[in-house]
């Protein structure tokens, strides 16, 4: 059995604007705080050594180049035969390795021999034809390789093609929660969730003081995202089709979706758009991590079910900072964030259809597997039924959670 909390609310939704900057927080700062990010790093020391090419991925600035830089502060700490290459293609000094050749001969010219050779290349999709230089490097079996680079450029889906040899990926996300308190070094942790709800975990905005400020810089991250990683990726002509795409999405956060109720939609207002269209500039939001798809799971059949799926932001602030999607629904950003957490935990999440009910989410990691319901407010006694009794009916012995943003008494029923 687990423990519910069945609370009071830390806030009232109308007082939680005025509750963001709290007293004891280090806002004083003028540069960014790096934390340890010791789950991705555990990653990436648990395969130092293996022949695979490590791609780091993960949504426009989330942290991929710090975590690279991090990671070469390890090497050079604790491994004392190393020679480290490390090119970061956002500097000017490397502007002369933007050929494949180029980048294969610098790179060979600084070989040692005797030595765990490590290659560090940061935003690497800058060079022309990379993979035919990190392949070069790679066949030679002389380098440890590692790369970070645009979404666009490195989509999971398309990595067993750009390499020839195996690649490991490491996904990296946002900030979590349990990250924005250890930045900020938060001690409440009630009063922390309500500003992490609000300011999410795109760090770079945490240098920002003004709320506005924030986002503007969290607008303009999304923006580029699709710009860049998108429509220059893949060709888009039709950019206001996709901007409405994104408009439906955000709104629709945590609602099942699919490319034809999408068409059905943008289609009544005398648009011709076919939902093959559609469809693929859903895939690309997602090549890109804008948005993650759940798909739904039959929990008695124990099988995915094709139809309609859910949509869900790689960081809830994006949501808000757009233009015209800034009203809060705290029911919906708190359930983004719990999907975005049992993802950055390595769990194949799913939405579980059951009986006709549908339970949040159901999340599966090996033999491991979790059933998770999420409330902002179950504080009335008919909507904390509501949100337990599917739960209740999976007959199963897998854990079965509640999860709401309240505080105060406790309470629980069998089997949850």
């Amino acid at each position: 059995m687990l423990l519910l909390a069945k609370n009071e609310k830390i806030l009232k939704m109308a007082n939680r604007r005025d509750r963001i900057i709290s007293s004891n927080r280090r806002r004083e700062m003028d540069i960014m705080r790096l934390i340890p990010r010791n789950s991705y790093m555990e990653k990436i020391i648990n395969v130092i050594g293996t022949p695979d090419i490590k791609v780091i991925t993960g949504v426009r600035r989330c942290g991929k180049s710090k975590l690279l830089e991090s990671f070469k502060k390890y090497i050079d700490e604790n491994i004392q035969d190393a020679n480290i290459i490390h090119i970061n293609f956002n500097l000017p000094e490397f502007e002369e390795l933007l050929t494949f050749r180029a980048l294969y001969e610098h790179i060979n010219s600084l070989y040692k021999e005797n030595m765990q050779n490590f290659v560090l290349i940061d935003e690497v999709q800058m060079c022309e034809d990379f993979e035919k230089a990190i392949n070069g490097l790679h066949a030679s079996e002389k380098y440890d390789i590692y790369i970070t680079g645009s979404n666009a450029f490195l989509l999971s889906s398309d990595l067993a093609t750009l390499f020839t040899g195996r690649t490991f990926e490491i996904k990296v996300f946002p900030f979590s929660f349990k990250e924005y308190v250890r930045y900020f070094d938060l001690s409440d942790r009630y009063e922390a969730l309500s500003s992490y709800i609000k300011e999410g975990g795109m760090a770079g905005s945490y240098l920002y003081k003004d709320p506005e400020a924030k986002y503007d810089y969290i607008a303009d991250v999304f923006d580029t995202l699709i710009v860049r990683d998108i429509r220059q990726k893949y060709k888009i002509r039709n950019t206001q089709l996709m901007d409405r795409i994104v408009d439906f999405l955000m709104d629709n956060i945590s609602n099942l979706s699919s490319a034809r109720n999408i068409t059905n939609v943008l289609g009544s207002m005398n648009e011709k758009i076919h939902h093959t269209t559609v469809g693929s500039y859903m895939q690309y939001l997602c090549n890109a991590f804008a948005f993650y798809k759940i798909r739904r799971y039959d929990i008695k059949g124990k099988k995915n079910l094709s139809s309609n799926d859910k949509y869900y932001l790689s960081d809830h602030t994006f949501r808000y900072a757009k233009p015209g999607t800034r009203n809060m629904d705290y029911g919906r950003i708190l359930e983004n964030i719990v999907a975005i957490e049992l993802l950055r935990r390595g769990y194949e999440v799913y939405v579980g259809v059951l009986y006709k009910k549908e339970i949040d989410f159901v999340a599966i990691k090996r033999s491991e597997k979790i059933y998770i319901q999420v409330s902002d407010n179950i504080s009335d006694d008919k909507t904390f039924e509501r949100e337990v009794s599917p739960l209740l009916q999976i007959k199963d012995a897998y854990p079965k959670m509640l999860i709401d943003d309240q505080i105060g008494r406790a309470s629980c029923r069998e089997r949850v």
